[in-house]
């Protein structure tokens, strides 16, 4: 008894390794292109009502800095420091989940984890 290949798997298979290797440079071009835009895309998030306001790059530098006079309590330094600190991780927090959901949204959801870190 002979085993059969299911058809589209048998000869050709230069083909089609060829084709997948195009459809791969051609994600990796669209994931650079998206990253370089992330990267220069601005994220801003706030803490305490509004009391401080941090906004970072998509490359996670921090921007900017607004910080409400009235919170600035040099008996209560600590609350100050909770604040910035709830800020930037909540703006770094969205600057990652965008990122997150651009590459998702290039990679068809593909795991793509194990590539080096290159995405």
């Amino acid at each position: 008894m002979k085993a059969r290949i299911p058809k589209g798997y048998g000869g050709g298979g230069g083909q089609n390794l060829q084709q997948l290797a195009r459809q791969a440079q051609k994600m990796q071009e669209q994931m650079e292109a998206a990253t370089e835009e992330l990267n220069a895309k601005e994220y801003t998030a706030s803490a305490g009502g509004g009391m401080v306001t941090v906004t970072v790059t998509g490359a996670l530098e921090i921007q900017k800095m607004e910080i409400a006079p009235e919170v600035v309590d040099p008996d209560d330094i600590e609350m100050l420091q909770d604040l910035v600190t709830a800020a930037v991780n909540e703006a770094i927090r969205n600057a990652n989940t965008d990122k997150e959901e651009t590459m998702n949204a290039i990679s068809g959801g593909m795991n793509l984890g194990g590539m080096g870190g290159l995405f």
